[in-house]
């Protein structure tokens, strides 16, 4: 479903590279093209027809034979049948482009032996598969396509586990433009979607658990891709597969590849939303009417933003596990968003750059490095938004915490909680608490926890937490906690018990201190009188 499921069947063309522009389509353009796709195979694999290339009026039909990948495979660990032979047809432009476009269909079956060589049937399908793009020779993709599939099945069948999947239909979308930076770097978009999703999973120490959705739908962007010094990348790697070392003109090379393609992009997004979700079994129904993922990477090469996001609405939850009185404690929604700000990847590429590929790096190179992606070594999170909220309660949360790579005591967190109706939810544990005695705690804490609290002008109660590098901890401004000392700590860091800490400093241990669990306790002498 991500942008480069849109184009699979440029993979298929990745080395179209014959220049379109006034080509004449006959036989001698279609041996031309067949050599050019098969020149990065295996010489036996490329004479095998593999890749059968034929004139087809105006255009070229290219046919895959994929099973004759498999023909040396040994049919007691890896069998399929009804692989057919599929073709898409590729029409040169004037621009130097190609028109890429198939309408084809698979139904296979066969078995094959996993790691633990216990044998394994399975059986996939797709009744239609219709794509059309424009492939660009100089990238090795498609600069634009569109692609469809309906009712596509899946199953498969071990000793242990059995699983059966389907999808009513897919579609896929993939655009393109050139950066407004230039540099010959792409701006790609993307969306799909699917229907009718439904997955059934059952084993011999599993009950039978079902998955649906109505629809998952996906966005995605990708802005200032380096596509052409990505495809040399490629060909170069694939052109050196079997080189254990690199000579040093081609380490240089592949560097200066590297370096040019720097920095990877400019910015990504991702957002992926799922309708009416919903998950059964014996043990109980679970569901999510809508479901959302994101993910981001933007900002200036030395300073980049990574963002990750998920929320969910209208979660229920119905299993005999879950004792009805504590239902109302059950969320009905949720939201967290994740960042991490400053992400150096320009002095993280340059050290990469410096590095001898060949060489043995030091095993302090990884904390190296991550002091060059984390600038100066400093690592912050940022939490944007966490909430939660039910029938009970209603929370909210921001914040922030920096800190280092290489400690963990060097760290500091502003934080903003945030809560409604919080003499609801103490009525609720109390009430809990009739059943449950243990909660009684809980209640007495929230109220504790009450007390700290601010009153905004809405009505929620406010922690506006701060805890500073020393170990000096404050809500609301008003310090619970000071500075750690000199010395706290030192018993961990030493690694020495207190009493053995004493004895080398010369002093005596405490009598009154209770030995240690599992320790038989020696009796003092008896005092004389």
């Amino acid at each position: 479903m991500r942008l480069k499921l849109v184009t699979a069947t440029s993979l298929l063309a990745l080395c179209l590279a014959t220049t379109a522009q006034s080509v004449e389509i006959n036989q001698d353009g279609a041996n031309a093209v067949k050599d050019t796709l098969t020149k990065l195979l295996p010489q036996d694999l490329a004479k095998s027809g593999l890749v059968t290339v034929n004139p087809a009026g105006a255009r070229y039909e290219i046919i895959y034979d994929l099973a004759k990948l498999l023909a040396k495979a040994d049919p007691a660990t890896f069998a399929i049948n009804g692989l057919t032979p599929f073709s898409m047809f590729a029409t040169p432009l004037d621009s130097g482009l190609w028109n890429i476009e198939g309408d084809n269909k698979l139904d296979v079956s066969g078995h094959f032996k996993g790691p633990e060589q216990k044998p394994t049937d399975f059986s996939y399908s797709i009744a239609s598969l219709v794509y059309s793009g424009v492939f660009d020779p100089a990238i090795s993709y498609l600069r634009s396509g569109t692609a469809t599939a309906k009712d596509i099945k899946l199953s498969s069948k071990s000793e242990t586990e059995e699983v059966h999947a389907s999808i009513a239909g897919m579609d896929q979308k993939l655009s393109s433009t050139d950066s407004a930076d230039g540099n010959g770097r792409i701006d790609f978009a993307g969306s799909g979607s699917m229907s009718n999703f439904v997955e059934q999973v059952s084993g011999l120490q599993m009950p039978p658990v079902e998955i649906r959705a109505d629809s998952i739908d996906v966005e995605a962007k990708v802005n200032g891709l380096p596509a052409k010094q990505i495809r040399e990348i490629a060909l170069f790697v694939l052109d050196h597969l079997d080189e254990k070392e690199l000579s040093p003109e081609n380490s240089d090379k592949i560097k200066g590849m590297l370096k040019e393609a720097f920095p990877i992009l400019a910015s990504f997004s991702e957002t992926i939303g799922v309708n009416n979700l919903a998950v059964s079994s014996q043990m109980g129904n679970a569901g999510v009417k809508a479901f959302g993922y994101n993910l981001a990477v933007d900002g200036p090469s030395n300073a980049m933003r990574f963002g990750f996001g998920m929320n969910a609405q209208d979660i229920s939850f119905d299993s005999p596990l879950m004792p009805a009185n504590y239902s109302p404690f059950l969320p009905t929604s949720f939201e967290l968003q994740l960042a991490m700000p400053n992400l150096d990847f320009a002095t993280f590429g340059d050290a990469l750059m410096a590095m001898d590929f060949n060489a043995k790096q030091p095993e302090q190179s990884g904390d190296e490095m991550a002091k060059k992606f984390f600038r100066d070594g400093r690592l912050a999170v940022e939490f944007p938004k966490i909430s939660a909220k039910s029938d009970v309660y209603d929370v909210d949360m921001t914040g922030k915490i920096e800190g280092r790579v290489d400690t963990e005591k060097d760290y500091s967190m502003e934080a903003t909680v945030l809560a409604r109706d919080l003499d609801k939810t103490i009525a609720a544990v109390q009430e809990l608490a009739k059943t449950d005695p243990d909660l009684n705690q809980v209640s007495f804490g929230i109220m504790m926890v009450k007390g700290f609290a601010k009153i905004d002008a809405d009505g929620r109660s406010r922690w506006d937490i701060s805890v500073s590098r020393d170990g000096s901890v404050a809500i609301n401004g008003q310090q619970i906690k000071g500075p750690d000392g000199p010395d706290e700590g030192q018993d961990q860091d030493t690694g020495l018990e207190p009493d053995q800490q004493d004895q080398d400093q010369g002093l005596a241990p405490d009598p009154e201190q209770e030995p240690d669990q599992g320790q038989d306790a020696v009796p003092a002498p008896p005092q004389q009188p």
